[in-house]
């Protein structure tokens, strides 16, 4: 089977319990006032394109991209930790910005919180840099 990214048109068991896993890491170390998560029901906007990642048939990431006016931003990107490492995260922003290109959208856009280390090094790694 391997690793498969499927555009998703509506909230899923599966993208809840991701997204639930997201918000559970995104919490430690950072104060309510601090966290600014698109809702689960904005992701599914026709302004918004979201994705879930599959390995071997398990929904293991999502992340989707947002078309703002004159840029694309990243959203709520997230692979489970069982998974780091293997190309899941790459594919899924391989996907997203295949997106954004052809959608005639030539800035992405993404924030992260500055205790996401791995997060920001991913970023970094792929070409983003802090601005």
């Amino acid at each position: 089977m391997g690793l498969s990214i499927e555009l998703t048109s509506e909230p899923t068991d599966e993208i809840r319990a991701l997204l639930v896993e997201l918000d559970a890491e995104l919490s430690v170390g950072y104060e309510p006032h601090q966290q600014h998560a698109l809702a689960l029901d904005a992701l599914f906007k026709p302004e918004v394109r979201f994705y879930t990642a599959y390995l071997n048939g398990d929904a293991v990431g999502c992340g989707g991209v947002a078309f703002l006016g004159d840029f694309a931003e990243l959203k709520r990107m997230h692979c489970r930790p069982v998974v780091r490492g293997q190309g899941v995260a790459l594919a899924l922003l391989t996907q997203i910005e295949a997106t954004a290109r052809d959608a005639a959208f030539t800035v992405l856009r993404l924030e992260t919180g500055v205790h996401q280390h791995a997060a920001i090094r991913f970023y970094e790694r792929s070409g983003f840099r802090a601005c």
